[in-house]
């Protein structure tokens, strides 16, 4: 990079799905970047310094730390071209919405792999399905969430489309029945590079770990299977 270029370095937890919304922004833009794995069971002293409330991603621009991913979306968005927000003040806030939309899924799909026995677990999955339900009555024709142009609310879904990969892996659980709309963004999402690169090829493999460490009724049918 030339002295006036910004150096990105994007600190990162391999599984972090708020990690990956971040990386793809950086990808879609073009933007040369480190990144920097650290373990959030141990984190570092540094890090911490970095990051006032302890999570990732933090992103540093000339060594500057940006923390929360919807802050560093925005902040790449309004200095980086090309913009992945519509540039309509309605509109954007709209997209915004459904970012946080999007967050709280991320959250519901945590009750879902945290659920303590088979009743709970149906009765997320069942409450994932609801969510979903909401966004295909507002999908359009696609491919993408606003049609034909890559958002930020497309780099938002597409690590939470991806935990499904290895969910249904395990077994069928309906997430995505009678939902066209639904599974052709989800499908689409799955190709876009950007969102490939942004994890290593050995997610699945450790997304499974992971679960199954959880102790929850999710992990007692990984074990045994």
């Amino acid at each position: 990079m030339n002295a006036a270029t910004p150096e990105f370095v994007l600190i990162s937890h391999t599984l972090c799905p708020y990690v990956q919304r971040a990386a793809i922004a950086l990808y879609e833009k073009g933007i040369a970047f480190e990144r920097r794995d650290i373990d959030l069971a141990n984190k570092p002293a540094w890090f911490l310094d970095l990051s006032p409330l302890g999570k990732t991603p933090v992103l540093l621009v000339d060594g500057t730390p940006i923390f929360e991913s919807a802050v560093i979306c925005d902040f790449l968005d309004e200095t980086q071209a090309p913009a992945l927000h519509p540039p309509e003040p309605i509109v954007r806030a709209r997209h915004r919405s459904w970012i946080e939309f999007g967050s709280a899924l991320l959250n519901a799909i945590g009750s879902f792999y945290n659920a303590a026995d088979e009743a709970l677990l149906r009765d997320r999955a069942n409450d994932i399905h609801a969510r979903f339900r909401q966004i295909e009555s507002t999908l359009g024709a696609g491919p993408y969430f606003a049609g034909s142009a890559f958002s930020l609310v497309d780099a938002t879904f597409g690590p939470v489309f991806r935990y499904f990969d290895v969910f249904e892996s395990i077994d069928d659980f309906a997430f995505f029945q009678d939902l066209p709309k639904v599974s052709a963004w989800r499908a689409q999402l799955s190709q876009r590079p950007s969102i490939q690169a942004a994890v290593s090829s050995d997610y699945p493999r450790l997304l499974t770990q992971f679960l199954v460490r959880r102790g929850s009724a999710l992990s007692d049918r990984i074990t045994k299977a």
